[in-house]
């Protein structure tokens, strides 16, 4: 470690570059005052490709160093005081200092009331290194959630226990904003469903990360932008929306931005209410030296209604036209009220009937966070280099009730003595603090850039479940159910990533460096002594190289390879046994370990917009959820995860676009993958894959200046995961939108899963017990939304805004 840090002090602080000619000059406007903040490029005289760009400071001056040499010209621009530009000079490369005449910008003649962009990006737009995702422009998307819209993103598949997989591959980092999500599995797909899709901008896919990020999520990143206007002045959208299903479904958003010369702030109020249903029917067998023992079928309905507040606020302070700080605010209360009926019926090895039992569930899911962040970035020189810095402070607070009434009857459904009532309550506390700071370092004599930056994060996390036998009145505390879990978690790391250009190749490589200091205690009674506390102290190398290559003007290759890990999230390591229904209990294992990846892509891009990429992973200590009984003298089945040997990846996908005239925009993301997984649980040896075929397409319609429609199809046969294979699946959405008030409003209707199709049935097979199931949601829903926009539209120049505390914080709860 302290070798590595020296070795990123000296890149960061002794780079050796050549100095060469420096160019400088000032911005002024009619009434020879200086204009500061103005745009000042620096152009090649003989094709005006841009060399270099900055900012004009309060004084209106501006300073391009470092330059080769050649002809050039200086364009200023300034909203709403035109454009201009310098004479052609001459650089000879000599350590010469050029000053530039006064450069004048005059007030434009005609004052326009709103400068309207017709530009609209597609729906998805494939680029060499991600696959993105609109949001903001599709139809079907209004008034869905933004699990619903992640469900229709190319390659990815949301399965029956809410676990998110990108192209076969599960153990994905997901992001809001470069902010990774606190959550993961059930945990975080309830939050994206509180999450409405009228407040994202976009969804970008990225499937081999440079070693800039964290090395977490070995499946690859979701990141998900929210929506910000960037234009000057106030600004504001106001979004709702009406869903019909089963159930109704509504939300509200109001997001608000005031850009002045040194100063933007910024926020949003979000509100959601919706409802839905979720029907599991299943039958389970036990096995026993490869016969049938006997069994239950159960039927499952569950209503729950999701109630989300959110907001955020942030202000970006411009010291300078080199210097910015920022804070960022942000809180949320998240609650979930569930009730879930549930019907069992027993039988014996030859399914002959035994009994009957009778659930009845009420559950409160609550949780609440706030968050601050700190945030600095600082332009060295006009060379472009820059320090940026990330402070970030998170706190989560999560509360469960649960009470369960367990009835006994007959197979004639007569009552078989007193009802059993079991109640239990949770307290958890989560707090994340992280600190980062990132470098970048151009390196023009090379025509390269380097990267560095180095980050810490501090967590802990209390959590305390007690769980009562209330039958007859009593209120016993079971102490084989009830439990506190104390969590303490220090990861520090460090990166280097350097990049060249050449005039047909271009180079990537990386190094990153994570320090991981973990340790976890259970203060209630354990059987064995050992199993009350764990450490972990572990210290890994996270390589990432990438190789591009222009191999004609129609066709591009490049080949990337990286190595990941997936941590399993604080709740997989919670080892607190939480009730599903009255036989089914879902628990956290310790001792569970992280997932290693490498992974291995070759990428090709026909004409800038057809794409293939050829993929392969191997992955060890691989994650996956088990069912299994917990103990031989009862029926009732514990959900965890456990670690598997091992996972080998194949995946082909191809990205397919095309358009017919101006009418009709067709993007189509087609997806082969082979994972095959390998080791042994307990009695169970696996060694399974399956060949899967995963189809998306995505179409717009352009009916006329103001009318759009829009239909998404997806398909998906059936695919493996561990013990689990699912059966095929596929849905369509279709979307019609009306463009109102010069475009300023936006009036769209939607029906998703319009043939209810989306149903999930698949089967568990292990060497002891097999499960299949069926399962329904609420997913054909029509929606009604409305989006008003309101205020300028002179877009000024955006800033990324994004924390430090991101592995974390995709892993909480």
């Amino acid at each position: 470690m302290k070798n590595l840090f020296l070795l990123l002090s000296l890149f960061v602080f002794t780079t050796a570059q050549a100095q060469q000619s420096s160019i400088s000059g000032k911005v002024i406007d009619g009434e020879n005052k200086a204009v500061g903040y103005a745009n000042v490029l620096l152009l090649k005289a003989a094709d005006s490709s841009l060399v270099k760009g900055a900012l004009s400071e309060d004084a209106g001056t501006f300073l391009f160093e470092g330059i080769a040499a050649g002809k050039y010209k200086v364009v200023a621009s300034m909203v709403g005081q035109g454009k201009a530009s310098s004479a052609v000079f001459t650089v000879n490369g000599t350590a010469e200092t050029i000053k530039l005449e006064p450069i004048l910008l005059k007030q434009a003649a005609t004052n326009l009331k709103e400068v309207v962009v017709e530009g609209q990006r597609p729906l998805i737009e494939q680029q060499f290194d991600k696959t993105v995702m609109n949001v903001e422009n599709s139809i079907v998307a209004a008034g869905n959630t933004a699990l619903d819209v992640l469900e229709k993103a190319p390659g990815i598949v949301v399965d029956q226990n809410d676990n998110i997989s990108m192209r076969g591959r599960q153990g994905v980092m997901v992001m809001i904003d470069g902010k990774q999500v606190p959550m993961s599995g059930t945990e975080l797909a309830n939050y994206l469903k509180g999450l409405s899709a009228n407040s994202l901008d976009k969804i970008e896919l990225i499937t081999n990360p440079s070693s800039k990020y964290d090395a977490a999520g070995n499946a690859g990143i979701i990141n998900i932008k929210l929506k910000r206007d960037k234009s000057l002045g106030t600004n504001g959208t106001f979004s709702t929306s009406f869903g019909q299903g089963r159930y109704s479904k509504g939300d509200a958003s109001l997001q608000l931005n005031h850009r002045a010369k040194k100063l933007n702030v910024f926020g949003g109020l979000n509100y959601a209410n919706r409802k839905n249903f979720s029907e599991l029917d299943f039958v389970r067998n036990f096995i026993n030296s490869g016969e049938k023992t006997g069994g239950y079928e159960q039927q499952n309905v569950f209503d729950f209604t999701v109630k989300n507040y959110s907001g955020r606020f942030g202000v970006d302070y411009f010291a300078s036209p080199k210097t910015v700080m920022g804070v960022v605010a942000t809180g949320s209360i998240f609650s979930i009220d569930r009730s879930n009926t549930n019907k069992s019926l027993f039988f014996d090895a030859q399914r002959n009937p035994l009994r009957r039992a009778l659930t009845d569930a009420d559950v409160l899911h609550e949780r609440d966070n706030q968050s601050i962040n700190f945030n600095l970035k600082h332009t060295l020189d006009s060379l472009g280099r820059e320090v940026t810095a990330d402070l970030d402070y998170i706190t989560f607070q999560n509360g469960d009730l649960q009470d369960f009434t367990i009835r006994s009857l007959t197979v004639s459904s007569e009552p078989v003595g007193n009802p059993v009532l079991l109640h239990s309550n949770l307290d958890g506390n989560l707090t994340i603090k992280s600190a980062k700071v990132d470098y970048v370092q151009p390196l023009p004599a090379l025509d390269a850039k380097l990267e560095a930056g180095i980050k810490s994060s501090l967590v802990n996390s209390d959590n305390d479940q007690k769980f009562y036998d209330r039958t007859d009145g009593r209120n016993d505390l079971l102490n084989d159910r009830s439990n506190r879990f104390l969590y303490e978690e220090n990861i520090n790391a460090a990166y280097l990533n350097t990049n060249k250009k050449w005039e047909k190749v271009s180079l990537q490589l990386g190094l990153r460096l994570e320090n991981t200091i973990a340790k976890g205690e259970q203060l209630a009674e354990v059987v064995n002594e050992d199993d009350r506390e764990f450490d972990r102290n572990y210290t890994q190398f996270f390589p990432s190289a990438f190789v591009g290559y222009n191999l004609s003007k129609k066709h591009e290759l490049g080949v990337s390879l990286s190595r990941r890990i997936n941590r399993p999230s604080y709740n997989q390591l919670n080892p607190f046994k939480n009730l599903i229904d009255a036989f089914t209990v879902s628990a956290g294992n310790p001792y569970l370990k992280p997932e290693l990846s490498y992974s291995f892509e070759v990428t090709h891009t026909f004409d800038k917009r057809f794409t293939t990429k050829l993929s392969y992973s191997h992955t060890s200590d691989v994650m996956v959820q088990v069912l299994s009984r917990e103990s031989e003298d009862d029926n009732v089945v514990i959900q965890t995860f456990r670690n598997l040997a091992k996972l080998d990846y194949f995946g082909l996908t191809a990205t397919m676009p095309f358009s017919v005239g101006n009418w009709l925009n067709s993007m189509n993301n087609a997806t082969v993958y082979y994972g095959k997984y390998s080791g042994q649980l307990g009695t169970t040896t696996l060694n399974a894959g399956m060949p899967t075929f995963n189809f998306n397409s995505n179409n717009t319609v352009s009916l006329s200046n103001t009318w759009k429609a829009e239909v998404i199809g997806t398909y998906r046969t059936s695919e493996v995961y561990g013990f689990l294979e699912i059966d095929p699946v596929w849905s369509m959405a279709v979307g019609v939108q009306k463009q109102l008030w010069d475009k300023k409003a936006t009036l769209k209707l939607n029906v998703s899963d319009i043939f209810y199709t989306n149903k999930i049935h698949g089967v568990t097979q292990m060497a002891d017990y097999t499960e299949t199931f069926d399962q329904r949601r609420d997913s054909r829903v029509a929606t009604i939304s409305f989006n008003y926009r309101f205020g300028g539209s002179q877009v000024a120049p955006a800033r990324r805004r994004t924390s430090g505390a991101e592995e974390e914080k995709n892993r909480a709860n």
